[in-house]
């Protein structure tokens, strides 16, 4: 072998080594877009608690946390950071602050952005998005503080499968150009500013299942074609001001099962297709808080699959159909605030599935059928109609289910039946509010051992408060306003459970004196006022921090007032107008940071209003007695 041989495989070895590397090093390195592209990102976050961004470092972006590239080509294809994180099995909220950097346009290969439920970041969507990334599938920005309008090039995302903008500030009108997402199966808008009218190209996502666009701005009607989107399981338009009447085509969503439409603006009778044959079978169909007039439909009785109906404040007349009594699988009825009439039909006692009936504020009439059969009933809300029930009927205190029962306004009148202590599932929730009941609040209340709310306002009690009420030691609210009731209050004021009290407008006289509790009340509204209480308000009275309203107006109270009363630092309404109150107005009360309402007028106090005694104040003082009089 001769020494020119030897040399040529020496060299051919090592420019075939050198190869080699340069192969592996061209692998091992991002694209220079995509490089800069993510660098760009990373520089305009100011924080992560992730820690995934620390390990961006050096050229092998591939390598980085949350990124994923196309094993051919070495480009990204996928920047997976939501704020969710599952570590060891628990599921951690992370959060990243900083501006959505427009430089992630220059990974024209992206396909997944999910940057979802960070709540932190700014800025707005690039306005060359769909020019820039043609292959993107998936683009996940929601729960962040994201601003701006969705930019109409968004339309050029052909392959867009899931577009997710919810709970942002994002404005302006949704661009016509959505209508282009032919592949979009899931779309959210919903908690953001959006305004307009909802463009009539949405008719043609037809591979849609799931749209939310509630709790925006959006004007004008449904679109007419939206029965076109024959796949979709989930609408959401509620919470809008949307007008007009419902399409008829939404008749054509056969498959749907859960539709929202409520807190709109929507005007008209509700109108679905004539022919049963084209009736959706609904899950669920809200249409609450709108404008709707006209009747109920009888062809509501076709939707067998129904299982929430909730058509609540809107302006519907006429009588409930009977043909509701036909959807058995439904579990929840919500028909309140509007202006029906008639009386409720028997049918409704052959929904043996249903948990929740409300029929609130209403123009119903009785006689009130019997609805025995609601096994399942849970809730029970029949409150401001005309029924004039008289008497509450027993047949409603042996429904086994029942535990939270709404008759207020219902002309009840005689004492509380004694029979309501002993149904089958103990109550939670009893509002006999606004009616004629009479007589004394009776000792067995102490027997309804999981009671929670318990409203007897705006009735003729005349009793005290029995004391066997300090053994319901769930009792979370407890409203008695406006009846005759007299006594002590003391009992009431010792409860550990209580949060919400009003006994105003009545004649108790004594307790408030009397409070002397070691332990910090979690009373967070109390209201006595218009009663007879005397004598001094106690400096325990601070023990009561979870205090943000306290009305104790039109009494008799006497004395000073307590500086503890500065220690109410959660006091929002502090009313003690029309007492006997004397003294000055402790400088204390300057303490009271959170306080938007006080009012001291009609009592016997004396002296200056305290004020703030800070430098500005007093810079700002001497610059008002400097400035000069334009009004000689």
């Amino acid at each position: 072998m001769t020494f020119q041989f030897l040399c040529i495989l020496v060299l051919t070895a090592l420019a075939f080594g050198k190869g080699q590397s340069t192969t592996s090093i061209i692998s091992e390195e991002c694209s220079s877009d995509d490089l800069q592209g993510l660098t760009s990102f990373k520089s305009a976050i100011s924080y992560d608690n992730s820690g995934r961004l620390s390990t961006w470092v050096g050229l092998s972006c591939c390598k980085w946390e949350g990124i994923s590239c196309d094993n051919a080509t070495g480009r990204v294809t996928e920047i997976n950071l939501p704020g969710f994180i599952t570590q060891e099995g628990l599921v951690l909220q992370t959060q990243m602050q900083g501006s959505l950097s427009p430089s992630l346009t220059l990974l024209s290969s992206l396909q997944v952005l999910d940057l979802g439920g960070q709540f932190g970041l700014s800025g707005s969507i690039p306005t060359s998005i769909g020019q820039s990334l043609p292959n993107l599938q998936k683009l996940i920005l929601f729960s962040n503080i994201l601003t701006g309008p969705v930019p109409e090039s968004i339309g050029k995302l052909s392959n867009l499968e899931e577009l997710a903008l919810h709970e942002n500030n994002f404005s302006g009108s949704l661009p016509p150009s959505l209508g282009g997402l032919k592949n979009l199966k899931i779309l959210f808008l919903y908690s953001n500013k959006f305004s307009g009218v909802i463009p009539d190209g949405v008719s043609n996502l037809t591979n849609l299942v799931q749209l939310d666009l509630h709790a925006n701005f959006l004007s004008g009607k449904i679109p007419e074609r939206i029965g076109d989107l024959q796949g979709l399981k989930e609408l959401d338009l509620s919470d809008n001001l949307l007008n007009g009447e419902i399409p008829n085509s939404i008749g054509n969503l056969s498959s749907i099962s859960v539709m929202y439409l409520d807190q709109n603006s929507l005007e008209g009778p509700i109108r679905f297709p004539a022919s049963p044959d084209q009736l959706p079978l609904l899950g669920f169909l809200r249409l609450q808080n709108n404008r709707l007039s006209g009747k109920i439909p009888p062809t509501f009785g076709n939707l067998v699959s129904m299982q929430r109906l909730s058509l609540a404040n809107n302006k519907l007349e006429g009588e409930i159909p009977s043909s509701l009594g036909d959807l058995l699988s439904l579990s929840e009825l919500y028909l309140d605030g509007n202006q029906l009439s008639g009386q409720i039909p028997e049918s409704i006692g052959k929904l043996s599935e249903l948990i929740f009936l409300s029929l609130r504020d209403n123009l119903i009439e009785g006689p009130l059928p019997q609805l025995s059969s609601l096994q399942n009933i849970q809730t029970l809300d029949l409150s401001f109609n005309s029924l004039s029930l008289l008497s509450i009927p027993e047949w409603i205190a042996k429904l086994p289910s029942l535990s939270k029962l709404y008759l207020a306004g219902c002309r009840v009148e005689g004492e509380i039946p004694e029979f309501l202590q002993g149904t089958p599932s103990p109550i939670q929730e009893l509002d006999l509010s606004s009616n004629s009941l009479s007589g004394s609040i009776p000792t067995w209340l102490g027997k309804l051992s999981l009671l929670y709310s318990l409203n007897l306002s705006r009735n003729s009690l005349d009793s005290g408060i029995p004391d066997s009420i300090s053994n319901l030691q769930y009792l979370g609210v407890l409203d008695l306003h406006s009846n005759n009731l007299s006594g002590s209050i003391i009992r009431v004021l010792e409860m550990e459970s209580l949060t919400y009290i009003d006994l105003s407008n009545n004649s108790f006289s004594s307790g408030i004196e009397e409070v002397d509790s070691e332990e910090e009340s979690r009373i967070r509204f109390l209201n006595l006022s218009n009663n007879l209480l005397q004598g001094k308000l106690p400096t325990s009275i601070g023990k009561f921090k979870s205090l943000q309203s306290l009305d104790l107006s039109s009494n008799k109270l006497s004395f000073g007032l307590p500086e503890a009363i500065a220690s109410l630092g959660s006091l929002m309404t502090l009313k003690l107008q029309k007492n006997r109150f004397s003294g000055e107005i402790p400088d204390e009360f300057l303490e009271l940071r959170k306080l938007k309402e006080l009012d001291l007028s009609d009592n016997l106090l004396v002296g200056e209003i305290p004020k703030v005694d800070s430098e500005n104040d007093r810079k700002r003082e001497k610059n008002d007695f400097d400035m000069p009089n334009p009004t000689t």
